[in-house]
């Protein structure tokens, strides 16, 4: 059980490390949380302060999930008499919740997303190809990247209980729970969706 714990911890400390808020102190010299939808995420620095750092934030995101089950997949290694499986799932989870709530700032975050989407990949890199996928097509046709997120989040666990072999009931709880935190975060998109009132991305320029 220690073992668990252990992971859960490191895995919402990683996911802790808000990159939009420090990127944004940096490169734009405010708070992104201050500016815009008021989200630490990419989308709100591709808004409010640019696209190379954006891009950069992005990417950093991604890599807290990466990292979160790499984590866990060493942990399975020294520690063999775990279940793996839930570690990673577990591992996933804390690094989203901790983009969401970060202990280092406030605990005033981000929707998680692309730090879902580091996860996603690791765990099973064809679910995260074709949740990635299906988001970019959403988004292109809707231009709300909140749509995009929360169907994709909606495709997760299906994807996962039809795609993954030998799938344990744990996991299948895991996945959803990765989606409903996901969802949880859009809620304040859902509804401005409802009102009309949600943000639209521009391809233009």
């Amino acid at each position: 059980m220690a073992i668990y714990i252990l992971v859960s911890v490191i895995a919402y400390f990683i996911g802790s490390i808000s990159f939009s808020v420090i990127l944004s102190r940096k490169f734009a010299g405010f708070d992104v949380r201050d500016k815009g939808s008021k989200n630490a995420g990419a989308t709100n620095v591709l808004r409010t302060v640019g696209t190379k750092v954006a891009l950069f934030a992005l990417i950093c995101d991604i890599l807290k999930g990466v990292i979160a089950i790499v984590v866990a997949m060493i942990a399975g290694k020294i520690w063999t008499d775990i279940d793996v499986d839930i570690l990673k799932y577990l591992a996933g989870f804390f690094a989203i919740l901790g983009h969401t709530f970060p202990i280092f700032f406030e605990f005033r975050g981000g929707k998680g997303v692309a730090t879902a989407l580091g996860v996603l990949i690791t765990l099973n890199s064809k679910i995260g190809l074709i949740c990635l996928i299906f988001a970019l097509i959403i988004i292109v046709f809707t231009r709300m990247v909140s749509v995009g997120s929360i169907l994709s989040a909606i495709l997760y666990p299906i994807l996962t209980i039809f795609m993954v072999e030998d799938i344990k009931f744990a996991s299948i709880a895991m996945s959803i729970l990765i989606a409903l935190l996901v969802i949880f975060n859009h809620r304040e998109n859902l509804k401005r969706i409802k009102n009309g009132t949600e943000n639209k991305l521009s391809f233009k320029n």
